[in-house]
């Protein structure tokens, strides 16, 4: 055991003190921090708007459709007859040009042509078939005979929905949920890849510099490959309580950094506004904020260390069968790479059904349950079903290291020869 973790803290200080480890460490919340604050920037002052001339020949539309929109100028002009659609937009300096044809031509197929240089982009599409849909929604409602006050509390009489658990009777917001389950999810799986992959390579430059070779006439191969998947863990956990930590700094640098000490009357005009009318953003995060994070934190650092251990056995049994082709690396990764891509399929039904039987059992079954699990953690899981599944999945990591194991011991030393699978079964069923 004392040897396992020596080799483990040679693999941790190894890793940790090379450069590559601080500058990404470092650079990476850095940067997701730089492109948030970029890409708000650029939406926050990008005021150019479309503007879409329209040449409204029923008459039926002209004036109605919203002109407050932020992204679109609208304006209304007359085509000459022998005018090109390019001349037209030239002459009334517009960028898209929107033909609705005469009234009798209304709900029929191209009753209303878009035309702009470089094609019209799925935004614009959208929010005129919207207006013109709720205009002509209004006029067939009006000659129903339903007033426009009528009209107006019939738009505005939307259903509200609450849904509750039934066993503790609290409120659940399935939209949290799905992002949270999607984000966790989406992180446990590039955590098993990247950590996974990392136990490989780091074993394969083992045996092609010949290295193994001089540390396993010092400790058995079971003791190399324990040591290596430990010190890697290690390295992981480092990197995520890196990570925590400036990511909560850069967060409190952003937020001072946010203050217009010149715009401080128009701050308390917006908190008022904000306290009179709520944003959905800030109901967003004051859902995210109730939310179970010990548990969530908790299940995560369990899923990460299981899911990372029993992929970490496996891909250190890859890294043992290669040699130094790249290629024959990628051909052998595949069978260890299929259950993570299928946990990620599973994942997507998962989280539009949490408790549906495909999601159950892909949260249980060892190969599969990092990922499942904690996307549906955060809909509200029975207590049995999570001690049931990471009781299987280390459960799975005994067995897949036992296995790994018996492949690595003899993959490690085998040089200029690539085994065929039938000779890797054979060293599985040896005792």
């Amino acid at each position: 055991m004392n040897l396992i973790f020596l080799i483990a803290q040679r693999e941790y200080w190894t890793r940790v003190r090379k450069k590559s480890f601080l500058i990404t460490t470092v650079l990476i919340p850095v940067l997701m921090f730089g492109a948030i604050g970029l890409f708000t920037y650029i939406a926050s002052k990008s005021e150019e708007k479309n503007h879409i001339v329209i040449v409204d020949e029923s008459g039926f539309f002209k004036g109605k459709i919203d002109s407050s929109n932020a992204t679109f100028h609208i304006s209304y002009a007359t085509q000459a007859q022998k005018e090109t659609n390019e001349q037209f937009l030239e002459r009334t300096k517009g960028d898209i040009l929107m033909h609705i044809y005469p009234k009798t031509a209304i709900n029929t197929t191209d009753s209303v042509v878009m035309f702009k240089d470089g094609g019209v982009s799925l935004n614009a599409q959208d929010f005129i078939n919207e207006e013109l849909n709720r205009i002509n929604r209004i006029q067939l409602m009006e000659e129903a005979g339903i007033n426009k006050i009528q009209i107006d509390s019939i738009n505005q009489s939307d259903v509200h929905i609450k849904s509750y658990d039934l066993k503790n009777n609290k409120e659940t917001h399935s939209e949290v949920a799905m992002s949270i389950g999607y984000f966790m999810g989406i992180l446990i799986y590039f955590v098993i890849l990247v950590y996974g992959t990392g136990v490989m390579r780091g074993v394969m430059e083992e045996k092609t510099n010949r290295i193994a070779e001089v540390i396993i006439s010092s400790v058995k191969p079971f003791q190399l490959m324990m040591g290596k998947i430990l010190g890697i863990a290690m390295v992981g956990l480092t990197q995520f309580s890196i990570w925590f930590i400036l990511m909560i700094g850069l967060n409190m640098v952003a937020a001072l950094f946010m203050v217009d000490t010149n715009s401080l009357a128009a701050a308390g005009d917006l908190q008022q506004q904000l306290q009179n009318h709520p944003s959905e953003f800030a109901n967003f995060m004051n859902i995210v904020k109730e939310q179970n994070w010990l548990l969530i934190g908790a299940c995560f650092i369990i899923y990460f260390l299981g899911g990372y251990f029993v992929y970490a056995a496996l891909f250190a049994a890859v890294g043992s069968l290669v040699n130094e082709d790249p290629q024959e690396a990628q051909q052998m990764t595949i069978p260890v790479t299929m259950p993570i891509i299928f946990a990620f399929i599973i994942m997507g039904a998962s989280i539009k059904d949490p408790n549906s039987s495909l999601s159950i059992f892909g949260s249980l079954f060892p190969l599969t349950s990092p990922i499942v699990m904690m996307a549906r953690i955060p809909y509200g899981v029975p207590s049995w079903q999570i001690i049931l599944s990471i009781l299987l999945l280390f459960g799975g990591f005994v067995g897949t290291t036992w296995i790994s194991a018996k492949i690595y011991r003899t993959g490690i030393l085998m040089y200029g020869k690539k085994p065929s699978w039938k000779e890797v079964f054979k060293w599985m069923r040896r005792s």
